[in-house]
């Protein structure tokens, strides 16, 4: 039986359902246009959506009028944006995911205690420059980024150096297992993240994508080709052994690639909707005639409440 396999969990999670809930529910109670600093969440999709409903996406604070209604992306910002921000008596309102204002608040217990900081992660990203900003060097304190176990090799750090670590929340406990045993081996006191500081929903739909690519013979990622946790998930089939493909929506699709595939797995990062899952999947169910069927469950009840007054 030819069969279209969906991955469960997949898509949104409870970060990012917050973060659109938060611009959606400023521009029904404040009307557009409403500012929102980079986008905020990394999907073309969801930030087309927002633009037609009245969202003004910007890179800098300056860009936004001082009596706009500015609201921060989902993946943090410095303490430098929060702090111009407040300088201009911006009114606004922070869509940071909680799993990475939990990662801030470590950087910033790590300064006041004099400790260097090393953060796992990939140059560039904009929770990583977020990240990066929440650190105080009033203590002493330094922070460096580290990208790969290259990089953790080359660190010249005093091997007895205090250190705590943290990780940028879109990479797994895979993603940075190896650069962390290359840290444990290298510093004896190293202050180490939790495994639940790790974002619940890149674990999971990381596990998933295994499976999938074990029971498929090929795997459409659907996601934004900027969203850090999408391009993971493409390069964990591909290392299963599974071909895999990113997408933003059906019309991105080679179909010549999946003529003569019997199995088609399909996942969704945790910025892509769920409608765009179930677009793709109906489109190519009818066009290659394919049964369609779910593969495990979505346990996944995590919930983030909502400011107050946009509750």
């Amino acid at each position: 039986m030819k069969e279209i396999i969906l991955a469960n969990p997949r898509g949104f999670c409870a970060g990012v359902d917050r973060a659109i809930d938060i611009v959606e529910k400023a521009i029904t109670k404040f009307g557009p246009p409403i500012y929102v600093r980079h986008e905020v969440v990394h999907n073309k999709l969801v930030v087309r959506s927002l633009e037609s409903k009245g969202v003004i996406f910007i890179d800098e604070l300056a860009e936004a009028p001082s009596d706009g209604i500015v609201i921060f992306s989902a993946h943090g910002v410095s303490n430098q944006v929060e702090d111009e921000a407040k300088s201009r008596n911006l009114k606004y309102f922070d869509a940071t995911c909680p799993l990475v204002s939990k990662v801030h608040h470590q950087v910033e217990r790590y300064s006041k205690l004099g400790k260097i900081v090393l953060l796992i992660g990939h140059e560039g990203h904009p929770e990583v420059e977020g990240t990066m900003g929440r650190h105080n060097a009033d203590h002493g304190s330094k922070i460096f980024l580290v990208q790969d176990k290259e990089e953790a090799e080359q660190l010249n750090i005093p091997l007895d150096s205090h250190i705590g670590l943290v990780t940028q929340t879109t990479l797994s406990l895979d993603d940075t297992k190896e650069i962390i045993e290359v840290l444990k081996k290298k510093f004896s006191n190293l202050e180490m993240p939790r495994n639940d500081d790790i974002c619940y929903a890149t674990q999971n739909r990381q596990d998933a994508v295994k499976q999938l690519a074990l029971e498929s013979d090929f795997v459409i990622v659907i996601g934004s080709k900027n969203s850090s946790n999408s391009n993971r998930l493409k390069e964990l089939a591909e290392r299963c052994g599974t071909k895999a493909l990113l997408v933003d929506e059906f019309q991105d699709i080679n179909l010549e690639l999946l003529k003569d595939c019997n199995s088609i797995g399909i996942t969704a990062g945790a910025s892509a909707p769920e409608e765009t899952v179930q677009e793709i999947a109906k489109n190519l169910g009818e066009l290659f005639n394919f049964e369609i069927r779910s593969m495990g469950e979505n346990k996944e009840n995590i919930f983030f409440k909502l400011p107050p007054e946009l509750r």
